[in-house]
């Protein structure tokens, strides 16, 4: 398993879903899981999923800049950094953010995200 591969099909699979279909994302959360969202931190998949859904606007589009990603831990997981772009529509400029996940396995040989920290970067 090649972690940097792993770590950008993740990166394209997490954002074209959130832009198409933020309920889509609630298999990759489970109970477990944690998301801060610019500071608040939400806990367990209905919450997150919740909370992605509720946000103030319909339709988005990330362009991706940059993705890092770690090997963590024993058990096989791995820290994925993303930086880029957020364009709203209707709006003139884009958004700059940050975002760092915790994928760790699952048995059926995926990744499920265990933590999840999101930060717009305001200059």
């Amino acid at each position: 398993m090649d972690p940097d591969a792993v770590a950008k099909a993740f990166v394209e699979h997490y954002y074209s879903t959130f832009d198409a279909n933020r309920a889509g994302l609630a298999n990759l959360y489970q109970e477990g899981s944690m998301l801060t969202f610019e500071g608040q931190k939400i806990q367990g998949c209905p919450s997150i999923v919740a909370k992605l859904t509720s946000l103030p606007f319909q339709q988005c589009q990330h362009s991706i800049t940059t993705v890092d990603c770690q090997p963590s831990g024993p058990a096989g997981g791995m820290l994925v950094f993303v930086s880029g772009h957020l364009q709203l529509v209707g709006e003139q400029h884009a958004l700059k953010f940050s975002q760092m996940f915790h994928l760790m396995p699952t048995p059926q040989g995926s990744f499920y995200v265990l933590n999840d920290i999101f930060r717009l970067n305001y200059a």
